[in-house]
């Protein structure tokens, strides 16, 4: 299983951003993906969740109404748009598949490397 990040950056307060996540090694149309994110000193957060064929979307509180998680099953691809980004998105974001409910997932297998959100003030 290999998971691929990328699109972080370095961007302003309001600023945006786009990640994307390629994924291989496993049936990607058959499970939930999901976004997590660390920032310095914190533990992993769930940050937005997309069922296996898209029906279903869940984010958490902090970030509702900024960011849209979306996939490409065609690509094994996973996205985050990030809008509106403040300083406290900062972070180290991973991708991943989970299985169970949002408010219970399990991530299912290895973390990738991430990719670094950095907004300044």
């Amino acid at each position: 299983v290999q998971l691929g990040e990328s699109g972080g950056g370095l961007v302003q307060f309001g600023g945006s951003l786009r990640l994307s996540c390629a994924a291989s090694g496993f049936t990607f149309s058959l499970y939930s993906m999901s976004w997590y994110r660390q920032a310095p000193g914190k533990g992993r957060e769930l940050v937005a969740a997309i069922s296996s064929r898209s029906v279903m979307t869940n984010y958490a509180d902090s970030v509702k109404g900024r960011f849209t998680i979306s996939r490409d099953n065609a690509k094994s691809t996973v996205y985050l748009q990030m809008n509106s980004l403040k300083p406290e998105d900062t972070a180290m974001y991973y991708c991943i598949r989970i299985s169970g409910p949002f408010t219970h997932a399990v991530p299912l297998g290895s973390w990738g490397q991430g990719t670094q959100v950095t907004v300044s003030s």
